[in-house]
């Protein structure tokens, strides 16, 4: 997306409601002529003699004198506006022509349709807020859970940018000393303690790796969880997925190999959403359907960042489980292991999957003579005892779903990474740092010290838009929607 100087001297003009018919629509305009275009075609007040954030009722007047709608038109003056610019909203009624024909009259009274993010922009441009603060409007539209809300309403609030802030402040200071440094370079003077710089930039680097490891929560909170739901046929999966949604989302029988696809829905458990993905059986196909369906299901495991596998209790040996188990597991992959149909045998221990070499487990619960030639490990706390079919331990499950994402470490509360150009800044900004380490080990002279502390100040200032940001303008605010 092009923006030139040009083009941000124009008036806009926008629907910023969703397209399509409603009760009610939203027309903005903003820029220096926006009340007077709206005005030459307003039945009304006149509205460049009113007060800032008024609302006004009146009409739209079209060709031939003929009314078109109807209207409440909300004033708001520079700089006191969401652009900073003067801003009018005309709220009419949601039809498609209605609209349609009012932003066609206001173009032709000098106004230009905008682009996309062109609002935002404009309140970025005129100090209104950073560039994360405004990356942070288009999370909070996109935002469908409480998670994700939260985490977008504070960065649009300016927590985010606070700590980045924070951060650059404290180089700056060392950074204004050595540049004086190569002020008297002739003196060969320091002014820069070297050990306080030093403490001073681990301080920092730890703060960022803290933020960097926040991205994988601040992604999950952003995108959802994608939960694959695995196990042989006739495990109770399909049972399960009901159970969690509380509906009866996928067909249940006691035919196996009745899932052939897979079946996606979205679970929200305290804020977080989790995409939960109920797959085939996972065992020799019988035909070719079904074959298809068991390679989706290893494919969707491989993608999935959350695996709950689900066997019955009755049916499927210990060794058989471990070797299951081991088959799905991968790096990076957080597994719960849920013990299902418990209701049909009671007397089943979950601990026999922790230590299988136990002498006391009934030879009943092996397909093959001890010992065991796997050394898979299964832990404790990644075990739960349920039946999908009684709901029993089903909220429990729920409980263990959230802990495996969210843990104890964070919470939405605390400052979080959702944005992938933020984590390339940062982890830039990381090697710089490094950079300076490395000159203050060897003994570097200070303008080669400036040099990295001036890089990795340039890094942080592309998250905030502190710096020359000219070139990642249109490739942010195009994202946006028109009107926003």
């Amino acid at each position: 997306m092009n923006y030139t100087k040009h083009d941000l001297t124009d008036t806009i003009v926008a629907l910023s409601t969703p397209p399509g018919v409603g009760a009610i629509g939203v027309i903005r305009l903003s820029g220096a002529d926006a009340l007077h275009i709206v005005q030459r075609v307003f039945g009304g007040k006149d509205l460049t003699k009113q007060k800032s954030h008024t609302l006004h009722f009146g009409t739209i007047i079209g060709e031939a004198g003929k009314v078109l709608d109807e209207v409440l038109v909300a004033v708001f003056k520079g700089p006191n506006s969401y652009t900073g610019e003067n801003t009018a909203e005309v709220s009419c009624h949601g039809s498609p022509f209605i609209l349609q024909k009012i932003i066609e009259l206001f173009i032709e009274k000098g106004a230009r349709l905008a682009q996309p993010g062109e609002f935002t922009l404009r309140a970025f441009l005129n100090g209104k807020m950073d560039l994360s603060q405004a990356e942070a409007v288009a999370d909070l539209i996109a935002s469908t859970s409480e998670g994700n809300h939260s985490v977008a309403m504070r960065q649009m609030r300016g927590g985010f940018s606070h700590e980045i802030q924070k951060l650059r402040e404290e180089l700056v200071n060392f950074a204004s000393l050595i540049e004086l440094e190569l002020d008297f370079a002739e003196e060969d003077v320091e002014f820069a303690n070297r050990e306080q710089l030093k403490l001073t930039i681990l301080k920092i680097q730890s703060f960022i790796h803290s933020l960097l490891q926040s991205f994988k929560l601040g992604n999950v909170l952003k995108t959802g969880v994608p939960t694959v739901i695995a196990g042989r046929p006739n495990a109770g999966k399909s049972t399960l997925l009901n159970a969690l949604l509380n509906e009866e989302r996928a067909i249940v029988s006691p035919i196996a190999g009745t899932t052939r696809d897979t079946v996606e829905e979205v679970l929200n458990i305290q804020g977080v959403e989790f995409r939960l993905i109920d797959t085939a059986g996972i065992r020799e196909a019988q035909d070719q359907i079904e074959a298809i369906g068991v390679e989706k299901t290893m494919e969707k495991v491989s993608q999935a960042a959350l695996l709950v596998y689900v066997f019955d209790v009755v049916e499927t040996k210990i060794d058989e489980v471990l070797a299951d188990v081991a088959s799905l597991q991968r790096e990076g992959l957080k597994m719960l292991i849920a013990c299902n149909k418990m209701d049909n045998l009671p007397s089943y221990k979950p601990e026999w999957l922790v230590n299988p070499s136990d002498p006391s487990i009934p030879d009943f619960f092996f397909a093959k003579p001890r010992p065991l030639d796997s050394s898979f490990i299964i832990h404790h706390s990644s075990l739960i005892t349920l039946s999908a079919k009684n709901g029993m331990n089903v909220p429990y499950l729920k409980e263990k779903l959230y802990a495996a994402v969210i843990g104890q470490k964070i919470g939405t509360e605390s400052t979080i990474v959702t944005n992938a150009r933020h984590v390339e800044a940062l982890e830039k900004a990381a090697t710089s740092l490094d950079d300076v380490l490395q000159g203050l080990a060897a003994g570097v002279t200070s303008d080669f010290v400036a040099m990295d502390i001036r890089r990795a100040l340039s890094y942080l200032g592309e998250i905030t838009g502190e710096v020359g940001v000219e070139d990642l303008l249109g490739n942010i605010f195009s994202k946006f929607c028109i009107g926003k």
